[in-house]
């Protein structure tokens, strides 16, 4: 047999052993890498009696979801006794939502037998809203201060009708309502509504005195208003921490109000001032109006003597006569003080 072809054959068989060995390469490694990342969630799940298939693994994966949450959330609710499947969970996920959050929720409130279905708290958590924190709090109910000291107040200021200002700051105890989680106003509105609760109840305080008597008044009045009407809470209690007196705003705005009313009369009495000024300035220029039409009336008495003296209506001892009586005027209007040009009569 030719050596050749020997060794050609051997050296075709070589190839075809070698490329054996590199498929069963890849499909060992294939394996490893299935078995890494999927085998050990689906041997997680069967050992927990939470069951997700194979093939329901791969199917999250090329869904974009993340396997490894879907099954320890199934395992979690299993073990808590909760019948959820992978398919709703895988739902909720898909929608963007919480699912860790929401199986806690379902876990606690099934403990502490509060009644919330999965399909509730999957639209409390879609709708924004903690889903667990709503539990913990149906559980264990928290204090809101009011006026929120975030907000930059210490106190809620409000004035009795004797116009003192008392200074109230008060802690709510509220507990969550589930079912009215979505669309009930959130824990601001409790604060709004209680803080005008606190102003209208001081406000209709016949003294101060009685508040700082019986702060507990302002609490009774508050709670009987029922404030946490659609809202996602319930008002446990409202205690009132502590009460101050403020200022005395009633004589604060007497006071501002007086002087309004004196800047204002002020203000009438300038303008009747000015008013009085214009008008004496206009009967000033009246007067001297007036006067000059008697200083042309005056210049035309010369002319009228002459005119009579020509005519004989006027003899010349009358003329004269008008003379002396005139300079005898303007010398008693000398000594009374009187201006000549004025013409006054002299007293």
């Amino acid at each position: 047999m030719n050596p050749g072809f020997i060794l050609a054959q051997a050296g075709a068989a070589g190839a075809i052993w070698a490329a054996v060995a590199i498929v069963a390469f890849l499909v060992v490694l294939f394996l490893m890498l299935f078995l890494f990342s999927y085998g050990f969630l689906y041997i997680r799940a069967l050992l927990a009696n939470a069951h997700v298939g194979v093939l329901e693994i791969i199917g999250m994966r090329l869904r974009g979801v993340r396997p490894s949450t879907i099954v320890d959330c199934r395992i979690m609710a299993v073990k808590a006794g909760l019948a959820l499947g992978s398919n709703q969970l895988e739902t909720h996920y898909l929608a963007r939502g919480n699912v860790p959050k929401v199986v806690r929720a379902l876990i606690a409130a099934s403990k502490a037998n509060i009644s919330l279905e999965y399909n509730q708290a999957c639209a409390i958590d879609l709708a924004g809203r903690d889903v667990e924190e709503a539990v913990r709090t149906s559980v264990n109910p928290r204090v809101i201060d009011c006026p929120d000291p975030a907000k930059g107040r210490q106190t809620l200021d409000a004035v009795a009708k004797d116009g003192i200002q008392v200074k109230v700051k008060a802690r709510v105890t509220v507990r969550s309502k589930i079912d009215r989680l979505v669309g009930g106003a959130t824990e601001e509105t409790i604060i709004a509504r209680v803080g005008e609760g606190i102003v209208s109840a001081i406000g209709s305080s016949e003294k101060y005195a009685y508040v700082l008597e019986n702060p507990d008044m302002i609490s009774k009045k508050v709670l009987a208003r029922g404030l946490d009407a659609q809202t996602a809470f319930e008002i446990l209690s409202i205690d009132i921490a502590d009460v101050d007196v403020g200022d005395n705003i009633g004589a604060k705005l007497r006071a501002d109000q007086a002087e309004a009313d004196l800047r204002m009369h002020r203000a009438e009495a300038e303008k009747r001032r000015a008013a009085a000024v214009a008008r004496a300035q206009e009967m000033e220029a009246l007067v001297a109006e007036n006067r000059a039409k008697v200083v042309e009336a005056e210049a035309e008495i010369p002319k009228a003597f002459a005119q009579a003296l020509r005519e004989g209506n006027l003899g010349v001892g009358d003329y004269y006569r008008l003379k002396n009586i005139d300079a005898d005027t303007k010398m008693r209007q000398s000594i009374g003080g009187v201006d000549p040009n004025s013409g006054a009569t002299p007293t």
